[in-house]
């Protein structure tokens, strides 16, 4: 089963809030679709769910219309949507019946996703009474609860500390290694790049980047040389005006092809240069999305 986007557009009056998008993704496969704020994934994500009608354009599902294909889809918002004076269970329970499931099927998922999560003490309070990071544990728990085929998650690590980041990545890990199929919006590019094989950039409601991660890192048209960053090779590189960047104990060059490292790497060792080592690496997601989205 394939989910496939076809030249879908929102409009809303004069601004294009998503224009003429096009995407396919196979079933079992991730889709990590990212802009800045105001760049249409909220809307091309409510447009998937049936909550706006697009003016243009088709979304279907195994080559019939979602809507009427049959696909359960689980959605984690990235804004609150809890009741915060109803209790949690109370709340799950309700989710979980809208989507069809009998009163033992969703108190048995409750349980199963309340002890994963390590929260069961919190089945019986209310909402508010949660913190923001366990608020939205609950809303991960009301997303799954129905074994999704589909799977949107929008910005799922807002407000998790580290610990519970780390939780979070295991069980999308899991959802992936189960087949689901899974669309992840986020700004923490180093997630997306673990997750996603196919990646959209959206800029201004249009995909300026579409495709699978690999190949659009192979045909970007830079990579990174790195070396030691110590005060010896910073001078060198300065003699040389190199222009470079320091990252984590490294010193990143942006060269266009290989013959431009061995180049660099040639004129440095001119320069009476010993280098103890180097690297070779392909350009981040997030170097890409800074240069394309901004």
């Amino acid at each position: 089963m394939t989910l496939q986007i076809q030249q879908l557009t929102k409009q809303f009056g004069e601004n294009i809030a998503v224009n003429k998008l096009n995407l396919v993704l196979p079933k079992g496969e991730v889709l990590g679709l990212l802009g800045r704020n105001g760049a249409g994934k909220t809307t091309t994500i409510k447009m998937l769910l049936g909550l706006l009608a697009p003016n243009q354009g088709s979304i279907t599902w195994d080559n019939k219309e979602i809507s009427k294909s049959g696909v359960t889809i689980g959605y984690l918002p990235e804004e609150r949507g809890l009741y915060t004076k109803s209790r949690v269970i109370d709340q799950l329970r309700y989710f979980g019946r809208l989507e069809g499931m009998t009163k033992k099927e969703v108190d048995t998922a409750i349980d199963f996703w309340l002890g994963k999560l390590f929260i069961p003490e919190y089945k019986y309070k209310r909402a508010g009474e949660l913190s923001k990071g366990n608020q939205q544990k609950i809303q991960l728990i009301a997303a799954l609860l129905h074994n999704p085929d589909l799977l949107i998650l929008d910005e799922p690590f807002s407000g998790l500390d580290p610990v519970n980041a780390a939780m979070l990545a295991n069980i999308i890990e899991e959802q992936i290694q189960r087949g689901k199929t899974i669309i992840l919006s986020s700004h923490r590019m180093e997630q997306v790049e673990a997750f996603c094989q196919h990646v959209c950039i959206l800029k201004q409601g249009t995909a300026v980047v579409e495709g699978y991660l690999n190949d659009i890192k192979k045909e970007y048209g830079f990579r990174n040389l790195t070396i030691e960053d110590n005060e010896e090779n910073e001078k060198a590189l300065q003699t040389l005006q190199i222009m470079y960047e320091k990252r984590l104990g490294s010193l990143y060059i942006q060269v266009q092809e290989d013959t431009e490292a061995l180049s660099i790497l040639q004129k440095l060792q001119e320069k009476g240069l010993h280098l103890r080592q180097f690297k070779m690496l392909e350009p981040t997601l997030n170097e890409i999305f800074v240069e394309r989205a901004k």
